[in-house]
């Protein structure tokens, strides 16, 4: 009796494991996207880069760096609504929810807002 209970929990086992495998996630947006910003004022110049980095399990990371130096260190996650990625910042409140669409532009695929400005280029 005891074979028998040990064989069909073994059975259970690998029955509950194929079942939840994760479908594979292709998406294009997966992979590291960058803005770089320079700004230059009477005393200094500066230098402001964003970064997001989507992986295949709708999460990030997203960073800025000041000169090299990180400001901002959190995670995200994104969902694809259409043509639309919603990213969602759940680390920052003071950071709203970005709207994004990817787009081929002279610079490469790029990361557009609704109003047309470009967020992030492909790295």
């Amino acid at each position: 009796m005891k074979k028998l209970l040990s064989f069909l929990a073994i059975v259970a086992i690998i029955l509950a494991s194929n079942c939840s495998r994760i479908p594979e996630n292709n998406d294009p947006v997966i992979g590291i996207w960058s803005n770089i910003e320079m700004t230059t004022s009477q005393s200094a110049r500066s230098t402001i880069k964003k970064e997001w980095i989507f992986n295949d399990a709708y999460l990030g990371r997203f960073h800025t760096y000041r000169n090299n130096e990180i400001e901002v260190l959190t995670d995200f996650s994104w969902k694809k609504d259409g043509e639309m990625y919603i990213i969602t910042y759940p680390g920052l409140e003071n950071k709203t929810n970005d709207m994004v669409k990817m787009k081929e532009s002279d610079d490469g695929i790029i990361l557009e807002d609704t109003s047309g400005q470009t967020i992030a280029i492909k790295e």
